[in-house]
């Protein structure tokens, strides 16, 4: 039976991961992938997912990256300052891959919030986020949208706590079949959920409108294909996602 990494509740990993995912990693040592957050090469990375398809090849065993993470890294690194500039940033539910990364960037003031993850430095409701009016140039949000109740309540507090020119990177999973996003509060049960959102606990599944959900919020939305700049080669070897569209929100 093939080992498959899933979704386990987050605190537990969290917990684990930091002290073993090293120690891990030594078994995948090699040189066809490579990650560029740990700047680990490998024989391979770790399956992920809830299921078996498309679950091959996507989790780096050192820091635990998966697609999406390794691409805004990139641009992170090849098209921002924030690791050289100055820069305040808020990160809502922080990513185990960046979480040590970004704090020891010197330039960066990093604040991490969540529900209730014990990585956190701050507690709160994505709803109701406890910071003042233009209080941050950065804010990082990924697969978050698609689990909370009021979407444009949420981007709207995100919107808010950005200061004037300031931008944000809200990555959710898109279903390129859909021309709009599909959600239906009525659909409670878990199982009912992962059939139509792809997940036990989605309450909607983003299309290709989501640029234009966010502009709702009063952002400006690039929609950004990153990952055309890299080779088929360099893509394999990282192992992006080549549907990935990067979105970047700023607030004008």
């Amino acid at each position: 039976m093939k080992f498959l990494v899933r979704n386990i509740p987050r605190i537990y990993l969290i917990k684990f991961s930091f002290a073993f995912s090293y120690i891990f990693s030594l078994f995948y040592i090699g040189n066809k992938q490579e990650c560029p957050i740990c700047e680990g090469h490998f024989r391979k990375f770790l399956p992920y997912g809830y299921t078996d398809t498309n679950s091959d090849n996507r989790l780096c065993p050192r820091c635990l990256s998966l697609e999406r993470h390794r691409l805004i890294w990139l641009y992170l690194q090849n098209k921002t300052d924030i690791f050289t500039k100055p820069t305040k940033m808020l990160h809502i539910a922080p990513e185990q891959s960046f979480y040590k990364r970004f704090k020891k960037i010197d330039t960066l003031t990093y604040h991490t919030g969540d529900l209730e993850s014990p990585i956190a430095d701050y507690h709160f409701d994505i709803h109701k986020i406890p910071f003042d009016n233009n209080s941050y140039d950065f804010v990082m949000c990924n697969h978050v949208l698609e689990h909370v109740e009021d979407e444009f309540k949420a981007t709207s507090e995100i919107y808010r706590v950005l200061k004037p020119g300031g931008w944000a990177i809200l990555q959710v999973p898109i279903n390129l079949s859909f021309d709009k996003t599909y959600e239906d509060s009525s659909i409670v049960d878990a199982k009912e959920r992962e059939k139509h959102f792809g997940q036990y606990d989605h309450v909607r599944w983003h299309g290709k409108d989501y640029g234009k959900r966010l502009e709702q919020s009063g952002f400006k939305v690039d929609e950004l294909d990153y990952v055309s700049n890299f080779t088929d080669k360099d893509i394999e070897r990282m192992r992006l996602a080549k549907n990935e569209i990067l979105y970047i929100a700023k607030k004008i």
